[in-house]
């Protein structure tokens, strides 16, 4: 170990030198650098990348809205192809001191889906989803 301290000091003061970063020292897992877009960790679909979740969320939002008029709110994001709508179902409700609403989304991009959801959130806090599942399809009588 003395050796190598040794080396490091007579190459950083030497007229040539070597320079590494600290992270050639590590032994961890490259880290990412999001040079490739993830996918976002949102319970609607596995489709949907961070900034379409972005653009969902905040339609969502305005979907959910106690004090709105509870009608469908529109998102899409033209990178991706990406878009849905949001349209609350009933009345917002109280469930462990949280505002809720249930609502339905569609999506459309890659794969279409139609799905019915609880969202939540603390008074004053952001919506969450809580639970999600597919629509099911009406029966043709």
């Amino acid at each position: 170990m003395k050796l190598l301290a040794v080396g490091l000091i007579a190459l950083s003061t030497s007229a040539c030198s070597f320079s590494f970063g600290l992270s050639a020292l590590d032994d961890e897992e490259p880290k990412s650098t999001g040079a490739i877009a993830a996918k976002a960790v949102t319970p609607l679909s596995a489709d949907l990348d961070g900034e379409d979740w972005r653009r969902a969320k905040a339609a969502l939002a305005v979907a959910l809205d106690p004090q709105g008029p509870g009608t469908q709110v529109s998102w899409d994001n033209p990178a991706t192809t990406m878009k849905g709508t949001f349209t609350p179902v009933g009345a917002p409700f109280v469930k462990n001191d949280e505002i809720c609403r249930s609502f339905s989304a569609h999506l459309s991009g890659p794969s279409a889906s139609s799905l019915h959801g609880t969202a939540c959130r603390p008074s004053g806090g952001e919506w969450t989803i809580q639970e999600v599942k597919p629509l099911k399809a009406q029966a043709k009588v």
